[in-house]
């Protein structure tokens, strides 16, 4: 009975502890961009409390009575039950555009700090209970039902919980079975106070050698480089593979089944076995760094940096599964596996952006992947030779990489919003050179270098376009254009005398480069307005502006971040349409279905939808889709618009989406 008592505290602790980070990353997302950058930061929140947690566990453990103990941590857990239910207070979003990481990072810890600190220090808490409580059980296998608690967690979020429940309804079932957690938690504190006693304390001459200063260096360097991987991987996927936000959930899938598989049973990981596969993979990994083709083709590039992730993760956590120490040390080897989880995830999420001008820390961590397991297999010199040689291949592919980058290159910066790059393609006739912009490796804009065509609109904003159409068709007097995301400014190129085109964009450095190194801002002749701010935060906050034409699009890479297509944030855009006037969707996607859920929302408000796909032969070149939204349907049945548009299939199913409800998986291709 009272192992399945300690089992179930700590299956319930990792669970919740994995199923509220979706759960409040959610919440906030829309606050702060919808950027994966959002996601990246909450991951270094809850790495650094998970440490927090594991070095409380620790000097818990090796300083207090077991009676102490248990009061000192019944009384955090009754304190924590102040921070429910949990929901993120609409006070903390934000007031600026500065960079948002430390207001994030202050939002969480004051929403779910302190349940989540006493989650995060279970595992390895009440695992040293069970060492001093039951001698002869087997607790490293503790730790395997807890990290697959944690991968069930993350596995039924989206695909159970999310499709189900609206995320208000969501945190109120989290916050009852946080309750039923305390209640478990402390009944095993009570156990452990009586059981203890009757225990004989553990001294220095069980027979359990203190680990060195090196085994703690390497325990901090194989967790340091797992967690690096980690959120690496989950950059380059969603940033420049595939930008879609649920893909989050796969790379920390793998991760942690690698946990479970290396810290259940020694039978799972054999060195030989993994070594050379690990090598080939992570060679092919880095080589497709700096191969556009292979590199960025989703049937091949996801499943590849998915293998290498897990076949890496394998490597580093079955060394870390071989070395970890007997019962006494236990909490002193999950503090450094946390401490070194932390500062992997630091490195990449908050010193990479700020350091690295684009996504270089990908290729960087496999050449120290690769130099660290030098190290570890230093005994074994053919070993350590093969990982030396793989460490040079990385290193050359990642110095491809960076000329690859800086080909034809303009400018490259990075902050908390990604990375931008303007590149100069000049290809056969000159008249056809182009100066591009783009986000990660997707298109945000492009000009012609001719001064005779650089007042042409480009790339996704034809004259034949959704958008194109839309302002050419929005009356002969002054127009007044709202544009939700700025990207090079084309859209300015359809701007005339008289005309006020306001631009809300939440990255200062792509208006930077916009009114820079391209000069649709500067040649347009109506008058151009700025707002640095989340656009549906700053429309929230601002009087009707009476658009004629309203434009939507703002994309994080390939993706529109969600909370510009739901309910409320229609509502707030036909608060600031004149009477006939147009809110233009730009849709264009290779993953998502998102034409059906615009035409959902319209049809909702009794709105006029039309979709409009131009596939740019003869203009340029450019496939796009945007879907056309009124309150009046005559704006919609002007000739132009009519001959171009056609109705949008409904999608059976679709829900309407919310600020509390939506749910990607129904509008994949």
């Amino acid at each position: 009975m009272t192992t399945f008592l300690f089992a179930g505290t700590i299956f319930c602790s990792a669970f919740l502890l994995f199923l509220v980070q979706p759960l409040i990353s959610k919440q906030i997302l829309p606050w702060f961009g919808g950027s994966a950058a959002v996601w990246a930061t909450c991951m270094v929140f809850f790495q650094v409390v998970l440490l927090g947690g594991y070095a409380y566990a620790d000097w818990l453990a090796r300083h207090l009575a077991p009676r102490r103990q248990a009061m000192v941590h019944g009384a955090l857990l009754a304190s924590s039950l102040l921070f429910l239910p949990i929901a993120a207070d609409p006070a903390w979003k934000p007031v600026s555009a500065q960079d948002p990481a430390l207001r994030i990072l202050l939002l969480l810890g004051a929403t779910i700090g302190l349940p989540y600190f006493l989650l995060s220090t279970t595992g390895p808490l009440v695992q040293a209970w069970i060492a001093r409580t039951l001698p002869d059980a087997r607790v490293y296998r503790f730790y395997a039902l807890s990290n697959f608690a944690s991968l069930l967690a993350l596995v039924s979020y989206p695909f159970l919980i999310e499709p189900s429940a609206a995320l208000l309804l969501q945190a109120k079932l989290w916050s009852v079975l946080y309750l039923l957690f305390v209640l478990l938690c402390a009944a095993a504190a009570l156990r452990f106070a009586r059981g203890a006693a009757a225990v004989v304390r553990v001294s220095d001459a069980d027979g359990d050698t203190p680990p060195r200063l090196r085994d703690y260096l390497t325990w901090l360097a194989l967790s340091a480089m797992g967690s690096w991987t980690l959120l690496a991987v989950t950059s380059h996927i969603t940033q420049n593979i595939a930008p879609v936000p649920f893909l989050w959930l796969l790379p920390l899938t793998l991760y942690l089944l690698s946990f479970i598989l290396c810290f259940e049973s020694d039978r799972w990981y054999s060195r030989p076995l993994y070594l050379a596969p690990a090598a080939v993979v992570i060679a092919f990994c880095a080589y497709a760094l700096q191969h556009a083709t292979l590199g960025l083709n989703l049937k091949v590039a996801v499943p590849l940096y998915a293998l290498g992730l897990f076949l890496i993760c394998m490597l580093l956590h079955g060394e870390l599964a071989q070395m970890r120490p007997k019962g006494r040390y236990l909490t002193r080897f999950y503090l450094m596996l946390s401490l070194g989880g932390a500062l992997g995830g630091i490195v990449v999420s908050l010193v990479a952006p700020r350091v690295l001008p684009a996504y270089f820390e990908l290729g960087i961590g496999f050449v120290i992947v690769a130099c660290l397991a030098a190290w570890v297999f230093r005994r074994r010199p053919l070993q350590a030779a093969a990982m030396l040689l793989l460490a040079a291949a990385c290193g050359y592919f990642v110095h491809a990489q960076i000329n690859l980058y800086r080909k034809d290159m303009q400018v490259l910066v990075r902050n908390f919003y990604g990375s931008l790059r303007v590149a100069d393609t000049r290809l056969g006739d000159p008249r056809n050179h182009v100066r591009g912009l783009y986000h990660g490796v997707i298109r945000h804009g492009e000009q012609f270098l001719d001064p005779q065509r650089r007042r042409e609109p480009t790339s996704y904003y034809g004259r034949e376009s959704g958008i194109g159409l839309a302002i050419l068709n929005a009356g002969d007097g002054p127009r007044r254009v709202g544009l939700v995301g700025m990207g090079a400014g084309t859209l300015a190129a359809y701007g005339r005398e008289g005309d006020i085109y306001r631009f809300y964009e939440i990255n200062p450095q792509v208006i930077d480069i916009a009114m820079r190194d391209f000069s649709f801002l500067r040649d347009s002749p109506a008058r151009i307005e700025t707002v640095l701010a989340d656009a549906r935060l700053a429309l929230e906050k601002e009087a009707p502006q009476q658009f004629d034409v309203l434009a939507v699009d703002a994309f994080s890479g390939d993706a529109i971040p969600v909370h510009l297509l739901t309910r409320e944030a229609m509502a707030i855009y036909r608060r600031h349409l004149r009477p006939g006037g147009v809110i233009a969707f730009h849709v264009t996607n290779r993953y998502l279905q998102l034409a059906p859920v615009v035409r959902q929302l319209a049809d909702e408000q009794g709105l006029a939808s039309l979709l409009i796909r131009d596939d740019g032969m003869r203009s340029t070149r450019h496939k796009t889709d945007w879907v056309l939204v009124a309150q009046d349907r005559v704006a919609l049945q002007k000739p132009a618009l009519a001959m171009s548009g056609k109705p949008i299939a409904p999608l059976p199913g679709l829900r309407p989406w919310t600020d509390d409800f939506n749910n990607l998986f129904q509008v994949l291709k």
